[in-house]
């Protein structure tokens, strides 16, 4: 059916059939249509704007779509504008506009819907059924629909009046609710709607976790805040909040006046306005003033003036160290260039030596010298990286790592910074520490440092780095390649006896309060403390013993009354006040024995005699070796057995001599682990010794790595073991010539006091090791080889197998004869 009907287009709001709607009129055009209206029937077609922003809508931007509204109520207003009530009544579609001047007068067909019983039709039911439950989840999770509602729709029987109901009543969009409105048939609108509702419902159900999970943090950060605003009240009245604001105060002062790095600067800042946001009281706020407190107070720019005078330097070191020229040497070298040059990295120095020859104390030394503060870090059992770089801030309970410790402790920022016991660091699998001295001790990297606590680079490059080592096996070659080592080898006894006089007894009686009382120690009852009461390198226990008679004579002085005004100390009486000796000092025996041969050693406690004994007895050709002996040294023993048997013709035995006895190869201290190459020169003149029964002498000292072809190979450490030598009263050493070169390091007094005799071969060894048997000893081979003054022509491999082969030939001619003599005719 179709009807000429004024139009109302409407702005972002479309109406359904049954469906009442207050509307505010305000256009001259949607006015004139109403009064229209209002003089017939008071019909109006209500259709929706394309673009809701058009104020004088044309035709073809208008929805051809709409509803015929029935005007219930017209209330004009005192602003001119018009409040109408209206009830859609039916679907309409304009089929075209008769007039548009006062207002739009339309043909429109109205489209009725047609009845149907949803009984009759058990699916169009089941659907009325789905959208009814779903409208039911929709207005339970959309507060803003009254739950009235659902119970009116759960009432109505007509499809297309409940779908248009639902439809009104949903928050759809404007395209998705016209679509439903020019959707004529009842089934395509019941299931377009349902869709449109599930969508809706999960959208819903979204927002819902939503404003749940917003709401909990509004009421945490409520709670906090009512919280914060209590305390701050509480803070206030005991006045704790002027407190922290002026400790905040005070620390952006104190950044503006710190000079540090610009990277430095930004990030306290930065630290700070996160400080001031935060509750004094908190944790994160803790962390925080702690980081910027440890920032503050490093020395980035912070430096001591170093002292460039030459002369007075030396005479610091001279005073407080005896000996050591190579590393006073070295500090006054960079000293003298530092005084040319206005800047200059800091040498990283290694001193390697034995315990107690003056490492660290010399490090305090330098400080002294060159006017720098003093820091010494002890690496001894440090296993962790982060004790060497710092922990990250996320850990709790982080702090910066040594080094940066250190320069805060020090308060400068070109300090002596000692690394004590550097080969006593270990990794496990925290990491390993070792790799990250790598870029401290590298002066080429360690300007640009980056502690893991601070995450800022910090420049080393000024530190004067000393490190004290015992022995370099245990350092990484790359931490090595850093350093500039410094070899510092035991002290002689006269260098012993001279420290003791200049700087151990004065320490030591000052210390026992014995100062102004008239002790004297002669130089006997020092030799005697150093001979059998220490065995070391160094003079840290010569001072413990000299500390104890110290204590033992303040003793006595007291109960004296302090009317005892002179002691004098013996060998005799240090016997008495430290008991019995309790070291055996290692020294040439009164005889000459056969098969023992004094072999030189570096231990821990440095240089020391070894003597190396043999002993021959009837067997099938078994080497023992004993007295805890390393890898290294059994390879030399068997090394040495296989040259003694090689030269058996020119020492005079019979080529298979090693078939009818045993050799074991002992040497003493057995609790004592012992390895190295260096004895195998030893082992030989001991074998030979015990082979042909002639006594090695008593006063020859020997050390040298040899070889199949009976050459003597250079070994390591030649100063500490002359001294043991010198120490020993040894009157000749025996060393190989590629080690003459290191006997520019061993004092004077030492060279002089012995016979240097450096070889090439064992043949030389055995002539000047040997003592020359007696004109009768049955060994004329022998007695031609030690008594040839000149170069022998070694007897290699092939004429050892020549000689073989000459007497199997010989065998078999014998055997051949007997046989042709008394076989069978």
């Amino acid at each position: 059916m179709k009807r000429k009907i004024p139009l109302l287009p409407l702005r972002e709001l479309i109406v359904f059939p049954h469906e009442v709607v207050p509307l505010f009129v305000g256009r001259e055009k949607s006015i004139n249509a109403l009064e229209e209206a209002m003089s017939t029937d008071r019909s109006i077609l209500l259709c929706a704007q394309k673009k809701a922003k058009v104020n004088d809508p044309k035709p073809d931007g208008i929805h051809a779509f709409g509803t015929i509204g029935n005007i219930i109520q017209l209330l004009r207003l005192p602003d001119g504008t018009v409040k109408v009530l209206v009830e859609g009544k039916s679907r309409a579609r304009i089929e075209h506009y008769m007039g548009e001047d006062k207002f739009f007068l339309v043909e429109a067909e109205v489209i009725e819907s047609t009845p149907i019983n949803p009984d009759e039709e058990p699916e169009l039911a089941a659907l009325m059924r789905s959208v009814q439950a779903t409208f039911e989840n929709y207005v339970k999770l959309n507060k803003r629909v009254p739950p009235e509602l659902a119970v009116s729709v759960q009432s109505i029987d007509n499809p297309s009046r409940m779908a248009d109901t639902i439809a009104a009543h949903v928050n759809f969009k404007l395209s998705a609710k016209q679509e439903l409105l020019e959707t004529e048939s009842v089934r395509a609108r019941l299931e377009k709607l349902y869709e449109l509702m599930q969508n809706e419902i999960e959208i819903l159900q979204v927002e819902k976790k939503i404003r749940t999970r917003v709401k909990k943090q509004m009421e945490k950060n409520q709670k906090e805040y009512y919280l914060n605003e209590q305390m701050q009240a509480i803070q206030k009245e005991l006045g704790s909040q002027d407190e922290f604001k002026n400790e905040l105060s005070e620390l952006e002062d104190r950044i503006r006046r710190k000079k540090m790095s610009t990277e430095a600067t930004e990030r306290l800042r930065k630290e700070l306005r996160k400080l001031k946001m935060m509750s004094p009281m908190s944790a994160e706020a803790t962390v925080v003033r702690n980081y910027i407190d440890t920032v503050l107070a490093l020395p980035w720019e912070d430096k001591t003036n170093i002292k460039l005078e030459i002369g007075k330097s030396e005479k610091i070191l001279d005073e407080d160290h005896y000996g050591l020229r190579k590393p006073k040497e070295r500090i006054l070298e960079y000293l003298a260039v530092q005084s040319l040059v206005n800047r200059l990295r800091g040498p990283i120095l290694c001193l390697v030596g034995p315990p107690g020859v003056g490492k660290t104390s010399l490090a305090k030394s330098v400080a002294r010298a060159t006017g720098r503060k003093f820091i010494r870090v002890s690496l001894g059992g440090v296993r962790d990286e982060a004790e060497i770089r710092g922990h990250r801030r996320t850990y709790i309970g982080a702090m910066p790592g040594k080094i940066i410790q250190g320069l805060r402790k020090a308060g400068s920022s070109n300090p002596v910074f000692l690394l004590d016991e550097i080969d006593k660091m270990s990794m496990d699998f925290r990491g390993d520490p070792s790799a990250a001295m790598l870029e401290v001790l590298d002066p080429e990297q360690n300007n640009t440092f980056v502690d893991h606590f601070l995450d800022l680079e910090y420049d080393l490059s000024d530190v004067l780095f000393m490190c004290t080592a015992n022995s370099l096996h245990t350092i990484p070659l790359p931490l090595q390649d850093r350093m500039e080592i410094i070899e510092l080898s035991g002290y002689t006894d006269d260098e012993k006896l001279k420290i003791s006089r200049q700087y151990l007894i004065p320490k030591q009686l000052e210390r026992n309060g014995l100062a102004d009382v008239d002790v004297h120690l002669t130089d006997s009852s020092v030799k005697e403390m150093i001979h059998h009461y220490t065995k070391e390198s160094g003079v840290r226990s010569l001072e413990r013993q000299i500390s104890s008679i110290a204590r033992k004579l303040a003793r006595e002085y007291i109960k004296e009354n302090k009317k005892k005004k002179a002691f004098k100390v013996d060998m005799r009486t240090v016997q008495k006040l430290l008991g019995p000796r309790k070291f055996r000092y290692n020294r040439a025996d009164n005889d000459d024995q056969i098969g023992m041969t004094n072999g030189l050693a570096v231990t821990v406690f440095g240089g020391d005699l070894l003597p190396a004994e043999v002993q021959v007895t009837p067997g099938k050709g078994k080497v023992t070796l004993t007295g805890k002996l390393g890898e290294v040294m059994q390879e030399s023993a068997q090394a040495a057995v296989t040259y003694v048997r090689s030269r058996s013709l020119v020492l005079g035995l019979e080529p298979d001599f090693h078939e009818h006895i045993d050799f074991h190869v002992h040497f003493p201290e057995g609790a004592v682990p012992k390895d190295g190459p260096s004895a195998g020169v030893t082992m030989v003149v001991s074998l030979v010794s015990a082979l042909l029964q002639i006594p090695v002498s008593r006063e020859v000292a020997m050390t040298g790595e040899i070889n199949l072809r009976g050459k003597v190979l250079p070994i390591g450490g030649l100063k500490d073991k002359v001294l043991a030598a010198f120490r020993g009263h040894m009157k000749r050493v025996i060393i190989p010539k590629d080690n003459e070169k290191d006997l520019v390091d061993i004092p004077k007094n030492v060279l002089k006091a012995l016979d240097i005799r450096s070889v090439t071969s064992l043949d030389e060894v055995l002539r000047y090791a040997l003592v020359p048997p007696p004109e009768d000893h049955p060994n004329k081979a022998i007695q031609s080889f030690l008594g040839d003054e000149g170069e022998t022509t070694p007897v290699n491999w092939i004429t050892a197998h020549e000689y073989l082969r000459e007497r199997r030939r010989k065998e078999r001619e014998a055997d051949k004869a007997r046989n042709n003599g008394h076989g069978p005719h």
